[in-house]
């Protein structure tokens, strides 16, 4: 598990931990992050979670709704638990190791423009891969039949 805590002007901040900071992937997937965001019990009252900011390699594409299933705020003492983002990863997309970082952002009030100070983040990674092939079982028929029917032909030539 990967943590990472912040803090704004004041004394605020909360601990962002993925549940898996690594996700294997193919073109095509789309990759759920789950994380779990907590309050540190030092925080002086209920820190609000306004915003967020993100970065990812290209040509990936990271998607933040799921972040308005976030509480508002949490107090201190509280976490919650759930999906914070899901990434997708396009057709055709050279396999690698993709990196990105996600924060979390706000402060005392629910006034985004007021309090929207860094409070916390986590960097995250996607190993993409290719899908191989996969026959299907017709074809593997034909290919045994066609090898068959070649070994029988030089059987009945004396090969």
């Amino acid at each position: 598990m990967l943590a990472a805590t912040g803090a704004n002007a004041g004394i605020l901040s909360v601990s962002l931990t993925l549940t898996q900071p690594l996700v294997s992937a193919n073109p095509g997937d789309q990759a759920p992050f789950d994380a779990t965001v907590s309050a540190p019990l030092t925080n002086s009252g209920p820190v609000y979670l306004n915003a967020d900011t993100f970065t990812i390699d290209s040509p990936l594409v990271l998607d933040d709704s799921p972040f308005i299933n976030f509480p508002l705020f949490l107090n201190p003492g509280d976490s919650f638990e759930s999906t914070l983002f899901m990434v997708t990863v396009p057709l055709g997309t050279a396999s690698s190791l993709y990196a990105g970082d996600f924060e979390i952002d706000g402060g005392a009030g629910s006034d985004a423009s007021v309090y929207n100070s860094y409070l916390g983040g986590a960097v995250f990674n996607v190993s993409v891969g290719t899908l191989a092939a996969i026959p299907e079982p017709s074809t593997l028929a034909l290919l045994a039949l066609g090898g068959g029917l070649l070994l029988f032909a030089r059987r009945l030539r004396g090969d």
